[in-house]
């Protein structure tokens, strides 16, 4: 679901930072470049539209040779009359499914040409679908989305909507059967009124999706997906002129459609407080309360963001501080506002204590609340938001996809593509006044609150939940602009199929320069000059790996410690210090290394620098800050214990690599309760003396420099480092014999919607010499949309929402691991199907030329794509580190993935699937699955709890 363009592009740099949250930034360093900090780069664009009402937005941006391609409809779950939720979703679904002149799956063509970032979202204003291709295969694009867009309906029958109703709905199960996952379809229900356009949520209606006929489905179309209800922003390599001949070529002889009831704003703000309690299947309690609030774009609604975040946005805000460092109520506090067109949601969620009473953090909650209202925010708790708002969208602008949904975002909503300048001006013109008016006005009373304890799932459809009760005020949608529209005839030729793609732009990907430090510390450089920012990053060669010997968890808790203070800084001095500088700081794990990295504007690295070498170099480990986290980690555990696939991922390693080795951990890196409880200083010193030091690192460094000039910078604050005494540890990473026959692990988790199903066993280190064919083969057998599994068990079977394989990188044997979520009464049969897959791919059904040729093309071509940004620069960085490849490994990729054969790949799928080795583990609820599964006779079955520790069969009856 997407969001505003301003905070679309905050989550967007979220990324960067490998999705530790970003502290809000401020602009206290210095005054000279407090002009400069209220100023975002701009996305110039060319505006057009065509005789039959379609708008086209294009903006230029040359750097790679892709262009985003985003289609946007001015419908989404909000035009849905009662009867029949969930529409908008559906059709969504159906538009993958083909069209009259490309009757096959609609992913098939993009995949040959190396589309990247490509899918369909629906959300309650609008639908979208987007795809980011190289440049030459624009034309190619542009036919299949004018193709469904003007050719759809004759491609469309009954075995298309049954198939696709069984995949929404087996989505619509996969989320519910998350730890929380029904909480947002009740708070919807209960904070608009039955009768407003957002009462029910976008997944919709079990009911309402069984009864939806393809007539029904067929009228959406027909009544929504007309060119002059869609916006479609071109942004990449191309200019207005070839983007005005190519629109009008595929797209102008679709007729306008009728006019569209428009659902006009309506806020519906309750008067008083009202509440509710849920149980479901989670580790801990969890407090929800909303305030209705007005639509996006709307002065009053930037004000708001910046009330949100000032009140529960980071570490440094109030309820965060008030709650988690002072009163130690909560794990985890967040405020934010979900913006919609018609009226937005002002969302507070609290994770509580366990053992703590609910009724303390709602007095505490109350009690600092009114304390803002009271007094609103400051001039530099304003001052930080507004820095880190425009920080984050200066390094967020990298990717052309991200271009095109702001762009279109703006026009869809507002007729203003340029509405993200208009909105950031607001917020920046924002003072500590204005934001407490708007906050006395919307968020002091009228919230609904909604409690979701630990306890037994109920199956209640909460679709069905009668929610809020109609209200008085509702306003009557009112007919979009009418309009003297008329097609215009086309001379393409649709018989002949889908434009041939025949020509790829190569890859532009820089050279790895080298240098080091005065202390021998190795730096690798690629220089990228797109935006004015530099990300660095210290790889250590360490990992949850490292933890063998150790508590479990040490490695990853160590290097969450890090920001939480140094020897001359406390944890809240270093969040705020984060936020004035504008810089990312994070750190963490992956199964083999450990990283520390820093992204920094510009004009603030050196600065920057200088604070993220003190939280590197010199921790505290102070008992307070260890205490806090320690409760947070523990309650992490927890919620993964609560989660299907966390329980799997914690539960497998184990049983594939077996005591002793490195890789026998939980795959989470969060270890056990019993670990983290006992986890001392002196762990944690003695896990950075073993491998957090100057004789194990390599600092690798993406961005705006040069060599000549991040080598003396990094020298005056790493140049100094010395190790201390002793050697680095090594890993237990030997090999492992493969288990004589399968083995199945079922775990319990009653009520369960869907069952998950993870099937492992172990392949070769990613140090593999053929290393890209087992890749291929995966892509081929189950790592891409129209793999042999996910067609099988989605596409044609309609049992799960997506199943696929996948093998997690490692430098010793890695899983090779089978995922597919299925809903409860398919578990056995897909179980069955995915070892008629298994067995078919090593057997009478070999990968074909094909399915090979398929994946080969894809990688070759999705290059451009993929190597847009400088945080994708820098993950191909840490590839070549961590697995000994060479500097030129990008640049000569393409030689050597074209120069696979199919026999090598067919050798791949021997060496890699063993069916008869696999080991399953299985988490669902027991009583309407364990006969069955144990009926296959698949090999020796034994039920685990969460903690993967057996349990004791039940006594006969």
């Amino acid at each position: 679901m997407t969001k505003k363009p301003l905070a679309l592009l905050i989550a967007g740099a979220l990324t960067l930072a490998g999705g530790v949250p970003l502290a809000w930034a401020a602009p206290a360093i210095a005054a000279t470049t407090a002009a400069a900090s209220q100023q975002i780069p701009e996305l110039a664009y060319s505006r057009f539209t065509l005789p039959n009402g379609l708008t086209v937005v294009v903006h230029e941006d040359h750097k790679a040779p892709v262009v985003a391609v985003s289609v946007w409809y001015h419908v989404g779950s909000s035009y849905e009359p009662k009867g029949k939720t969930g529409f908008a979703h559906l059709f969504e679904h159906l538009m993958f499914q083909g069209s009259e002149n490309h009757k096959d799956e609609y992913f098939k063509p993009f995949e040959l040409a190396g589309s990247t970032d490509q899918n369909g979202t629906t959300w309650l204003d609008r639908t979208n679908y987007f795809e980011t291709v190289p440049t030459s295969a624009l034309d190619m694009a542009l036919w299949m989305e004018s193709d469904r867009m003007g050719h759809l309906l004759g491609a469309i029958g009954q075995p298309q909507l049954d198939e696709q109703r069984g995949v929404v709905q087996n989505e619509k199960r996969q989320g519910e059967n998350q730890p929380y996952g029904r909480a947002g379809e009740l708070i919807q229900a209960e904070a608009f009124p039955a009768n407003h356009p957002y009462h029910h949520d976008t997944i919709g209606s079990m009911d309402d999706l069984n009864a939806a006929s393809l007539g029904d489905v067929k009228q959406w179309f027909r009544d929504y997906y007309g060119a002059a209800n869609t916006v479609v922003v071109l942004s990449g390599d191309i200019t207005p002129a070839v983007a005005k001949e190519k629109m009008q070529k595929y797209f102008g002889d679709i007729a306008a459609g009728p006019q569209v009831p428009r659902p006009q704003p309506w806020i519906a703000p309750r008067d008083s407080s009202t509440r509710g309690t849920m149980t479901d299947n989670v580790a801990q309690t969890r407090i929800y309360r909303e305030w209705n609030v007005p639509g996006r774009g709307s002065n009053d609604e930037n004000l708001l963001e910046l009330a949100a975040a000032v009140l529960g946005g980071s570490k440094t805000s109030r309820l965060y501080q008030r709650l988690v460092y002072q009163d130690k109520l909560a794990d985890d506090v967040s405020v934010d506002v979900e913006q919609h067109v018609l009226a937005s949601m002002f969302n507070l969620q609290v994770d509580v204590k366990k053992g703590v009473d609910p009724a303390k953090v709602e007095a505490a909650i109350a009690d600092e609340w009114q304390k803002f209202l009271k007094t609103g925010p400051t001039a530099d708790e304003l001052a930080r938001v507004k820095t880190e708002t425009r920080a984050s969208f200066v390094r967020g602008l990298e990717k052309v996809n991200t271009q095109a949904s702001i762009l279109a975002q703006g026009q869809l909503y507002h007729g203003d593509p340029g509405q993200y300048l208009k909105d950031f001006n607001a917020f920046m013109a924002a003072t500590p006044a204005s934001v407490k008016a708007v906050a006395d006005k919307w968020i002091s009373k009228g919230d609904y609150t909604l409690t979701v304890v630990p306890g037994k799932v109920d199956a209640t459809d909460m679709a069905k939940m009668a929610g809020r009760a109609a209200a008085t005020g509702a306003p009557a949608p009112v007919l979009s602009a009418k309009g003297d529209y008329k097609t215009v005839a086309s001379d393409v030729d649709r018989s002949k199929g889908v434009p041939e793609v025949s020509s790829f732009p190569d890859l532009s990907f820089p050279e790895l320069q080298r240098g080091k430090l005065d202390n021998g510390i190795e730096v690798v450089l690629a220089e990228r000059h797109t935006v004015p920012a530099v990300q660095l990053q210290l790889l250590f060669d360490a990992g949850f790996a490292a933890d063998q010997g150790r508590k479990l968890g040490t490695s990853s808790f160590t290097m969450n410690m890090l920001d939480e203070g140094t020897k001359t800084l406390d944890s809240v001095e270093i969040a705020k210090r984060k936020q004035r500088l504008g810089a990312i700081i994070a750190s963490g794990c992956g199964l083999d290394y450990c990283n520390a990295s820093l992204n920094a504007l510009d004009d603030q690295l050196k600065p920057s620098l200088d604070l993220f070498a003190d939280i590197v170099r010199n921790p505290a480990f102070r008992d307070g800050d260890t205490s806090r986290l320690r409760g947070q980690w523990l309650a992490r555990i927890a919620q993964e214990k609560s989660q299907p696939t966390g329980i799997a991922l914690r539960t497998l390693p184990p049983l594939l690599y077996g005591q002793g080795h490195a890789y026998a951990i939980p795959f989470t890196g969060s270890g056990t309760e019993a670990s983290i409880k006992s986890l001392t200083a002196a762990d944690m010193h003695g896990f950075m003396d073993d491998y957090i030091r100057p004789d194990n690192v390599k600092i690798l460094v993406a961005g705006d420099t040069t060599l000549d000039k991040i080598i003396p910078q990094l020298n005056a604050v790493f140049g100094d480092w010395k190790a201390p005494a002793g050697k680095v540890p090594v890993k237990n990473i030997g090999q492992v014999t493969p288990p004589s026959q399968a083995r199945v692990f079922l775990v319990d988790r009653p009520g369960a919607q869907q069952t998950l199903i993870l099937a492992g066993s172990l392949a070769p280190s990613t140090e593999a010499a053929n290393n890209l064919e087992i890749q291929t083969m995966n892509g081929a057998f189950g790592g891409t949309f129209t793999s042999r599994l996910n067609m099988n068990l989605r596409e044609d079977k309609h049992w799960a929402y997506g199943a696929f394989s996948f093998l997690q990188n490692a430098v010793g044997q890695r899983p090779f691991m089978l995922y597919a979520p299925v809903q409860t009464d398919k578990t056995a049969p897909s179980i069955t199907e995915m070892l008629k897959e298994a067995n078919g791919v090593i057997g009478d059904k070999p990968l074909t030329d094909a399915e090979i040729s398929k994946v080969k093309v894809g990688d070759v071509r999705s290059m451009p794509g993929e190597y847009q940004t400088t945080s994708a620069v820098m993950g191909a960085m840490q590839g070549i580190a961590l697995y000994h490849r060479p500097d030129d490994y990008v640049q000569t990729l393409k030689s050597r993935i074209e120069g696979q054969t199919d026999a090598a790949v067919e050798a791949a799928a021997k060496q890699i699937i063993h069916p008869d080795q696999l080991t399953w583990v299985i988490v669902g609820d027991l009583a309407k699955i364990e006969s069955p599964i144990r009926a296959l006779k698949l090999g020796q079955v034994q039920v685990l709890d969460a903690d993967g520790k057996p349990v004791a069969a039940k006594p006969a009856k």
